[in-house]
């Protein structure tokens, strides 16, 4: 082949090539435009489906949050979905057929009259006043105690008389003790919004030196201070319990070093034995005349006594007008306080089981484990070998049948001092079908008169504990801080204090076939001592709650 017509069989074959190439380029052109277009339609349907998430998010939201605005719009679906609405559960009445008795009881005359009447004198008398010739303070003071608190009120409460105790051991000045902030409550109430600072140094002034605050050259020594490091002027290692001795040996060499001490943590930091007997009496004298309420406390808590005693009408939610309302059956201007202690907190860590269904017992289980990671020694034990103990706190509705039995009828003044009852109003609408002249500090105020304590929960706590030593009778559904306290302050009264007896009252409720009249006669002779009878402290047992004998001496 001559190279002419080579050239033109090569010019042939890359036109062909070239032909091609421009047609594969089209169908590539076409081929990436239909991807793009693909990818365009991908992108609007993965838009559409992100909107219609959002959607769905917003509208999920919703859901979850209408049951904590509208709650009674749900409570339907607790019943059906427990596992998605836990603790929304009603829980039921255990003991139908005792509740049917008790809102059919009759109490007579004579039984009205045992439940209400004071208590007679049982032979003891207040000695707790320093000696006729006080032995003046040393002209110097050996250095400054400061103690931190956590707690509650009443945790507290004892806390301050045992470091005004110390103190005293140390021959030290007492610096006017910090609250910390409450981790349950959130509670940041300090010692001068709950307490008269002026009456509590001026009661103690023949016993220790007490200053509000620290002198410029200790300024330094603040709660922050001793949060962000280990200090030298810090008392960490205070025992349990501890001695005055252990105090002696071990605190008195820091406050003489350097002129002060910070005692933390603190709360039951001194033993109730082995103390001399001006020591013990000072304690009591702390808790029993230093430790009064500021006057607004004392002020709100007289209004509630007045009103329990003498029912007002409520006109508006601005004030209450102070007249007696005449539709108001009034049982002789008695009433009776219960200290309803069934929160969560005392639920969960009683592994008791208190009717609310599975979803209940999941709920506390979870709370249980995540706030004490399974340190409850009582969930070895089933719920009928814990009450059979009488280690499960009442419920309202046992409370209820525990007054019912007593002799205390529908026609009661009811005071509830209680902070939060787990289970709401479903928990306690027994109660309340027992006994439907049922109070409490919002039921009987306005909202202008709480406005100082609200939100406050030692304020509140120093309302009810105000109102509990102002009745008739005291009772609390189970023990705890505010129930030692108040059932030590009104037996150093001679006050009448039911003492429920937690064994045979587990034992009791757990017999399903027992009727109204043999439970109620069981309830009034396993409590016929436990009325404000008075018992003496004995080894280790707290002397805030049994003051007889250091408190007391005998006529």
């Amino acid at each position: 082949m001559s190279l002419p017509t080579r050239r033109t069989h090569l010019g042939s074959r890359i036109r062909v090539w070239s032909g091609r190439s421009s047609a594969y380029s089209l169908g590539s052109e076409r081929i990436r435009g239909r991807r793009r277009r693909q990818r365009r339609a991908a992108m609007l349907r993965l838009w559409c489906q992100y909107q219609s998430q959002r959607g769905g998010a917003f509208a999920a939201l919703l859901v979850l949050l209408l049951p904590v605005f509208c709650p009674s719009l749900f409570s339907p679906l607790g019943h059906a979905s427990p596992s998605l609405f836990s603790e929304w559960n009603a829980p039921k009445p255990r003991h139908i057929s005792l509740v049917k008795g008790a809102l059919q009881r009759q109490i007579s005359n004579d039984q009205k009259s045992e439940i209400w009447a004071p208590l007679a004198h049982q032979g003891w008398r207040t000695c707790i006043e320093s000696a006729n010739n006080p032995v003046s303070l040393p002209a110097k003071s050996t250095g400054y105690i400061q103690v931190f608190l956590d707690g509650g009120l009443n945790q507290q409460r004892m806390g301050i008389c045992d470091a005004v105790a110390v103190a005293k051991i140390l021959n030290a000045t007492l610096v006017i003790p910090h609250l910390e902030v409450n981790p349950v409550w959130k509670d940041s109430s300090s010692f001068e919004e709950i307490y008269d600072v002026d009456h509590f140094i001026n009661v103690l002034k023949d016993e220790i030196s007490v200053v509000r605050e620290l002198p410029q050259e200790f300024s330094w020594s603040t709660r922050e201070y001793y949060a962000v490091a280990i200090r030298a002027t810090r008392v960490k290692t205070a025992p349990v319990h501890a001695s005055a001795y252990w105090y002696l040996e071990n605190v008195l060499p820091i406050v003489q070093s350097y002129g002060i001490a910070a005692i933390a943590p603190f709360s039951h930091r001194l033993a109730f034995d082995n103390l001399p007997g001006e020591i013990q009496r000072l304690r009591c004298k702390v808790n029993f005349q230093a430790l009064v309420f500021v006057p607004h406390i004392n002020a709100l808590g007289e209004a509630l006594v007045k009103r329990l005693r003498y029912p007002v009408s409520v006109h508006s939610d601005e004030y209450i007008q102070e007249v007696v309302d005449e539709n108001v059956p009034v049982a002789s201007g008695k009433f009776v306080v219960l200290h309803l202690r069934f929160d969560k907190d005392m639920a969960a860590h009683s592994a008791c089981d208190f009717g609310g269904g599975k979803a209940e017992r999941l709920a506390l289980a979870k709370y249980r484990q995540v706030i004490w990671q399974g340190r409850v020694l009582n969930s070895q034990f089933t719920d009928e070998e814990l009450r059979s103990q009488g280690r499960c706190p009442l419920t309202p509705e046992e409370i209820g049948l525990l007054l019912a039995a007593l002799g205390f009828d529908s026609k009661t003044r009811l005071y509830l001092a209680s902070h939060k009852v787990y289970g709401g109003e479903a928990r306690i609408s027994s109660l309340r079908k027992l006994f439907p002249l049922m109070e409490d500090k919002k039921s009987l105020t306005s909202e202008e008169e709480l406005a100082k304590v609200e939100g406050k929960a030692s304020l509140l706590a120093a309302v009810d504990y105000y109102v509990s030593m102002h009745s008739d009778v005291f009772i609390s559904a189970s023990p705890g801080n505010m129930h030692n306290a108040v059932v030590g302050h009104r037996t150093y009264l001679n006050m009448k204090t039911v003492r429920p007896n937690m064994a045979l009252l587990g034992q009791l409720f757990l017999n399903k076939s027992m009727e109204w009249s043999e439970f109620q006669r069981a309830v009034r002779a396993g409590h016929k001592n436990r009325q404000g009878r008075i018992r003496q402290r004995k080894p280790k047992q707290s002397i805030y709650t049994y003051p007889i004998p250091d408190c007391m001496c005998q006529q």
